[in-house]
C-alpha cells in the first residue's frame, strides 16, 4: 500500500508515461558509467552522429563532438544561443582533404527522418561543476542523441507545503551552480501533476507556460491536463518540430537576449496557416485570416509562420504590409531581433521603386517590409512572381477595398487599398494577421479567405497569455456638459463613417472645435488634477507603476506634460512625452519631443521596470505593437474606435508578474466605442468581456470577498483597527490573526489566505471606487493574511520582524491615514531563533496564544526538516514528539498555554540535541551514526559509551573513504556500503544477537548520508 504519492513516485509515473505512451528509452542515471562534469551521455551523442550523418568523415565527426563541448568564454546564455544555432542547423567544420579544404555540415538531429533519432529519458543525472564544487542531479532529463535538452523539476503532488515554484526556485539554482548543463538546454519544465509548465533558462516564472492541447483544438483548456501537456509536447514528432521551428533567441532591443518557445496556441495556429498558404498558392491565393488577441504573441507567431513556410515552400520572398510607418518599424525590428533564426537579414523598402528593385533583383528568398501607402500609384505590376507571400498586419479596413468608384463631385477614380495591393503583385498568394477581428466577414472571404486560427481574449486570459482589461468611467469629474458629450459622440460617428484612413486624417483636421473644448486650460487642469489624484492614491504602488496617458493631440499632450509638472515638478524624470515632431513645432517642443534616438531611449527606459521613467504622455505613438509587460494603468483622453480603440488599450493586457488585469480610465466617454467595438468579436468575448466596467466586474467581486472575509471574522470585535493609535491597531491585527488560528483546522486557515487573496486581487484593480470604510476594513483582512502567511507558511527562511512589520505598513499606507509606524511585536531582534531565550519567554507571555503556538510549531518543523537531511533518528524522534503535542492540543487533552509550555520543551531538546555531539567529541555526521547505533533500547548494556563513540567514528571515516555520488541508487555501490558497515561494525560483535534489527537502523542512516552527498 502507498501511504503518500511522494515525488519519487511522481518521478517514476513521468518515466512510465514516456516510456509506455511516447516510446522513450528509460533509464536510471545510477546505472550509467561516465564523467559526471561532462553533461552530455557521451556513448549515445557519439553512435547517434555517426547514425545520422553516415556520409561524412569518421574524422569530421570527431572534431564535431569536441566542438560541441568547446564553447568559449561567455554567460550561459551565450553559449545556449551558440548551442541552438548548432541543434537546430547542425556544426560546420572545415576539413583538409588532398590538400584542399572541404567543409561537412554536420547534424545534431534528423528532423527529416524522426525514428532515426535516439530518445531517451533519465532520472537523476548527476552533474559536477568542480569549479565551484558543486553537485546537482535534477529530477528527469530528456535526451535528444545524447543531447541532455531538457531538464524537468517535480514536486510531490501530495505535499500540501510544496509549492510547484520550488520547481522553479531549483531549476534557477541548478542554471547557477551547473551551468554545463544548461549549455545545452533547449527548455525546462516544471510540474507536480495538477500544475505543468514550460519555459525557457531566461523566462522569468509568470512567462512558464501551459501546454493544453495534441491537436490544435481549444477544448477542454481550463488547465493543462498532465497527460495533454506531456504527450502534446514531447510527443516525438511535435517534440522535434518544436525544437527546430518553435525556438528562438530575441536580441529584445539590446538588452540581454532572451530564449523564447511558442506556446501551444502558436506553434498550431501556424501549422494551420502554412497549409492553408501552401493550397492557396496552387488555388485562388488567399491563404486566410489568422486571428489571434492583441497580447498573445502576433507578431512572434509571424516569425514563426515565415521560419517554417521558408523551409516548406524552398526560400519564397515574403512582403510584410503595414499601414503605419511606426508600426512597419516596430515588426521590422521584431523580426531583425530573430534574424539568427530566420537565418537571414529583413530589409525595409524605402519607396515603392525600391520595392519594385527587391522583387525583381532577388529570384528567391528575401523578408521585406513595406506599407500600403507605396502602392498609392503605380502604372504597372511592381512583380508577377507567383512565390510571393504577402503578409499583412492588422488586416483590417485599410485592406479592404477591391472595387474602384467614382467621386461624384471631382470625378476622379477611387481605387481600393486591397485592389492597389493585388494589382501590384497579382500573382502572389495573401494572409491577414490580426490582433482584433475584421469587421465583416463577407469583406474578410472575399480578400484575405476563411479563418484560418481564432486564439479570442476569452481563450488568452483563460491561458494566462494575457490579462482581462477592466474599465473605470471618470468623464463625470471632468464635469463636461451634455453639448460637449454629444459632440464627442458625433466624432465617433464621423470616424465610423470613413473606411479611408486619409479620411479620418481629413477628419481630425477639421474638427478644430474639439481641440479648443478639450484643450481649454480650466478642463486640463481639471483633467491633471483627476489623473494625479487617481494615479497617487490607486495605481502608483500597482507592479512598478507604469501608466500611459493618450492624449487627444499633440498640442494637448503637450498641456498635460506641462500642467503636471506644474504641479508635481519632482517628476521631471517620472514623465516623458512620446509623440512624433513637425518643422512646423514651436521651438520650445524640439527638446521635449527630441530626436528618433532619444525616442529609442525612452523606450528603453519605459520598458525597464526600475526606471524612474512610469508615465507616458502618448498621442498614436506607443498605442500599437509596443510591449511594456507591467504597463497596468492606462488615461484615455482621445476618442477612439474599432480596432484603433480595442489595439490601444491592449496595451495593458500583457502578463506580469502578480498583474491582475489591465486598467482603462476613460474621460472622453469610451462605453459606447467599447461596445460596438465588442460587437465584432466572439460570442465568447462578447459574454465574458462585452462589459469592462468595474462596477461590474472587479468592484461587485471586491465587495463579495469583503463580505467573505468579514464573515470568517464573525465573533471577533476587530473594530479597534478603527481608531488612531498604532498600537491598538497593531494589537488587532494580532488578535485576528489568533482567532482565525483559534478555529484549529489546516482548512479555516487556508479558507481566509484564499478568499483574503482575491479579496487583494480585485482591490488592485477597482481601489478608487471603495469607500473609505472599505479600504480601512480591506487593509485590515490583508494586514491579517500577510501576519499568516508569516507565521504559519513553511520555508527555509527564518521570519524577520522588520519584514512583517514593513509588509503592513506598505499595506496600510494607501488605505488610511497612518503616520506611525507599526510594530507586531515589541523587539529589536531581527530574526526570531528557537535557541533565543529572550524571544521564546517573549513568546510564552504573548496574550494571543494561538499565534504564539504557530510560530512555535512552524520553528520546530523548520529544525526537523534540516535534521530528515542529516539524522535519521533525531528527525523520527522530534516529529513524534511534535506530532503527538499537536494531536493533544487539537483534541482538547491539553490547552494554549499547555501546548505552547511543551513546543518550548521540544525546542529545548532539538537545542540540546545540538550541542550533545560536542559534548561528546564527535562532529554532526558522527552524532548521526552515534544516534543510530545507540538507538536500540538497551544498547548501552551491551557496550561501554568510548566503545559506542569508537565504533561511530571509524564507521563515519570508512565510509567518507569509500562514498560516491551514486552511492544511494548503484545497486553495486549500495552492496559494497552495506559490506563496510556491516564488517566494520561485525568487529565490535554489533549488533547484539538479543537486537538484530540494529542494524537496519545504521543501514538507513548510511542511505540518508548517501542522498544527500
Amino acid at each position: 500500500m502507498v501511504s503518500e504519492f511522494k515525488e519519487e513516485n511522481y518521478e517514476e509515473a513521468i518515466l512510465e508515461l514516456f516510456e509506455d505512451k511516447l516510446g522513450y528509452q528509460v533509464e536510471s542515471g545510477y546505472d550509467i558509467n561516465r564523467d559526471y562534469e561532462n553533461p552530455l551521455y557521451m556513448d549515445v551523442v557519439e553512435e547517434s552522429l555517426f547514425e545520422i550523418n553516415p556520409d561524412i568523415p569518421h574524422d569530421v565527426i570527431n572534431e564535431t563532438i569536441l566542438k560541441l563541448q568547446d564553447f568559449g568564454l561567455g554567460s550561459v546564455t551565450d553559449k545556449n544561443i551558440i548551442f541552438s544555432d548548432y541543434l537546430q542547423n547542425g556544426i560546420e567544420i572545415s576539413h583538409l582533404e588532398d590538400n584542399e579544404e572541404i567543409t561537412y555540415l554536420v547534424k545534431l538531429v534528423d528532423y527529416d527522418n524522426i525514428e532515426n533519432n535516439d530518445f531517451r529519458v533519465v532520472n537523476q543525472w548527476t552533474i559536477t561543476n568542480n569549479s565551484q564544487e558543486e553537485v546537482r542531479r535534477p529530477d528527469v532529463i530528456v535526451f535528444l542523441n545524447g543531447l541532455p535538452v531538457v531538464v524537468m523539476e517535480l514536486k510531490s503532488p501530495s505535499r500540501e507545503d510544496v509549492d510547484v515554484s520550488e520547481a522553479y526556485t531549483q531549476l534557477k539554482n541548478q542554471i547557477d551552480k551547473i551551468p554545463n548543463l544548461f549549455y545545452y538546454n533547449a527548455f525546462c519544465v516544471m510540474s507536480n501533476l495538477a500544475i505543468n509548465k514550460v519555459g525557457t533558462i531566461t523566462s522569468s516564472e509568470d512567462r512558464f507556460m501551459e501546454w493544453k492541447s495534441i491537436d490544435g483544438s481549444y477544448e477542454s483548456t481550463e488547465y493543462a491536463d498532465f497527460n495533454t501537456f506531456f504527450e502534446g509536447i514531447f510527443e516525438k514528432k511535435h517534440f522535434v518540430d518544436i525544437l527546430k521551428n518553435f525556438l528562438l533567441y530575441s536580441r529584445n532591443d539590446g538588452l540581454n537576449p532572451i530564449k523564447i518557445l511558442g506556446a501551444y496556441h502558436q506553434y498550431f495556429a501556424v501549422h494551420k496557416a502554412v497549409n492553408s498558404t501552401v493550397d492557396a498558392t496552387c488555388s485562388d491565393h488567399k491563404a486566410g485570416v489568422f486571428w489571434h488577441t492583441q497580447g498573445s504573441g502576433k507578431s512572434l507567431s509571424m516569425v514563426f509562420y515565415v521560419h517554417l513556410l521558408d523551409k516548406i515552400m524552398k526560400n519564397p520572398t515574403f512582403v510584410i504590409v503595414t499601414d503605419r510607418t511606426d508600426l512597419d518599424d516596430q515588426l521590422f525590428i521584431q523580426f531583425s531581433n530573430c534574424s539568427n533564426f530566420l537565418r537571414q537579414e529583413p530589409i525595409q523598402a524605402d519607396s515603392r521603386e525600391d520595392l519594385k528593385n527587391l522583387l525583381n533583383n532577388r529570384q528567391a528568398n528575401g523578408i521585406f517590409f513595406t506599407t500600403i501607402q507605396k502602392f498609392d500609384e503605380y502604372t504597372e505590376p511592381l512583380s508577377n512572381r507567383e512565390d510571393i507571400i504577402v503578409i499583412v498586419d492588422e488586416a483590417h479596413r485599410s485592406q479592404y477595398g477591391l472595387e474602384t468608384t467614382i467621386d461624384l463631385k471631382t470625378g476622379r477614380k477611387k481605387i481600393g487599398a486591397a485592389r492597389r495591393l493585388r494589382d501590384a503583385l497579382p500573382n502572389a498568394t495573401y494572409i491577414g494577421f490580426t490582433g482584433t477581428p475584421l469587421f465583416k466577414d463577407k469583406n474578410t472571404r472575399e480578400i484575405f479567405g476563411n479563418y484560418i486560427d481564432i486564439y479570442d481574449m476569452t481563450q488568452s486570459v483563460k491561458d494566462k497569455a494575457t490579462v482581462p482589461i477592466y474599465y473605470e468611467d471618470r468623464v463625470v469629474n471632468l464635469k463636461l456638459d451634455e453639448e460637449i458629450l454629444n459632440e464627442i459622440d458625433q466624432k465617433y460617428d464621423e470616424l465610423a463613417k470613413n473606411a479611408e484612413i486619409s479620411d479620418i486624417q481629413r477628419s481630425k483636421k477639421e474638427l478644430s472645435r474639439m481641440e479648443v473644448i478639450l484643450g481649454s486650460d480650466e478642463t486640463i487642469q481639471t483633467l491633471v488634477n483627476d489623473i494625479i489624484e487617481h494615479y497617487e492614491n490607486n495605481r502608483e504602488f500597482e507592479l512598478t507603476g507604469k501608466a500611459m496617458i493618450v492624449a487627444y493631440s499633440r498640442n494637448i499632450a503637450m498641456k498635460i506634460y506641462a500642467e503636471i509638472l506644474k504641479q508635481r515638478p519632482d517628476w521631471n524624470e517620472k514623465i516623458n512625452i512620446v509623440m512624433t515632431s513637425s518643422n512646423k513645432d514651436p521651438e520650445e517642443w524640439h527638446s521635449i519631443i527630441g530626436t528618433k534616438a532619444h525616442k529609442n531611449e525612452l523606450a528603453r527606459k519605459f520598458k525597464d521596470n526600475n526606471d524612474p521613467f512610469k508615465i507616458a504622455i502618448v498621442v498614436d505613438m506607443w498605442l500599437t505593437g509596443f510591449d511594456v509587460p507591467s504597463l497596468s494603468t492606462m488615461y484615455v483622453y482621445k476618442p477612439m474606435i474599432d480596432h484603433s480603440l480595442m489595439q490601444a488599450i491592449a496595451r495593458v493586457n500583457r502578463v506580469y508578474k502578480d498583474k491582475e488585469g489591465g486598467l482603462i480610465v476613460d474621460y472622453i466617454g469610451l462605453t459606447r466605442a467599447l461596445k460596438q467595438a465588442m460587437q465584432n468579436y466572439t460570442k465568447d468575448d462578447q459574454k465574458n468581456y462585452g462589459d469592462m466596467s468595474l462596477e461590474n466586474t472587479a468592484y461587485p467581486e471586491f465587495q463579495k470577498q469583503l463580505e467573505i472575509c468579514e464573515d470568517l471574522f464573525y465573533g471577533y470585535n476587530f473594530s479597534d483597527f478603527y481608531k488612531e493609535s498604532n498600537l491598538k491597531r497593531a494589537d488587532t491585527i494580532k488578535g485576528g490573526a489568533n482567532f482565525i488560528l483559534s478555529k484549529n483546522t489546516e482548512e479555516s486557515e487556508d479558507e481566509y489566505l484564499h478568499e483574503s487573496l482575491k479579496l487583494k486581487q480585485a482591490l488592485s484593480l477597482c481601489r478608487s471606487k471603495t469607500t473609505e470604510d472599505e479600504r480601512t476594513k480591506a487593509a485590515y483582512f490583508l494586514a491579517v493574511r500577510s501576519l499568516l502567511l508569516k507565521i504559519t507558511k513553511i520555508n527555509n527562511n527564518k521570519i524577520s520582524i522588520n519584514e512583517i512589520n514593513d509588509q503592513i505598513n506598505e499595506l496600510l499606507k494607501h488605505s488610511i491615514k497612518n503616520e506611525g509606524i507599526i510594530n507586531l511585536f515589541k523587539t529589536n531582534k531581527k530574526e526570531i531563533s528557537l535557541f533565543n531565550d529572550e524571544f521564546l519567554q517573549q513568546i510564552k507571555q504573548m496574550p494571543e496564544k494561538n499565534i504564539a503556538q504557530k510560530i512555535l510549531e512552524k520553528l520546530i518543523k523548520e529544525n526537523i526538516t534540516k535534521f530528515k537531511k542529516t539524522n535519521l533518528v533525531k528527525s523520527e524522534q522530534f516529529s513524534k514528539l511534535l506530532n503527538d503535542t499537536i494531536s493533544k492540543y487539537i483534541n482538547g487533552h491539553i490547552s494554549n498555554e499547555e501546548v505552547i509550555q511543551e513546543l518550548i520543551e521540544i525546542g529545548n531538546k532539538i537545542k540540546q540535541e545540538k550541542t550533545k555531539g560536542k559534548k561528546l567529541g564527535l562532529t554532526p555526521e558522527e552524532q548521526a551514526f552515534y544516534d543510530a547505533i545507540t538507538k536500540p533500547k538497551g544498547i548501552k548494556d551491551f557496550y561501554n559509551n568510548e566503545e559506542l563513540i569508537k565504533m561511530t567514528q571509524e564507521l563515519t571515516d570508512k565510509l567518507n573513504k569509500t562514498k560516491t555520488i551514486d552511492w544511494r541508487k548503484k545497486r553495486k555501490s549500495r552492496a559494497k556500503m552495506k559490506t563496510i558497515v556491516k564488517r566494520l561494525l561485525k568487529e565490535y560483535n554489533y549488533p547484539p544477537d538479543e537486537i538484530p534489527d540494529a542494524m537496519e537502523i545504521v543501514i538507513k542512516q548510511c542511505e540518508l548520508m548517501a542522498d544527500n552527498i
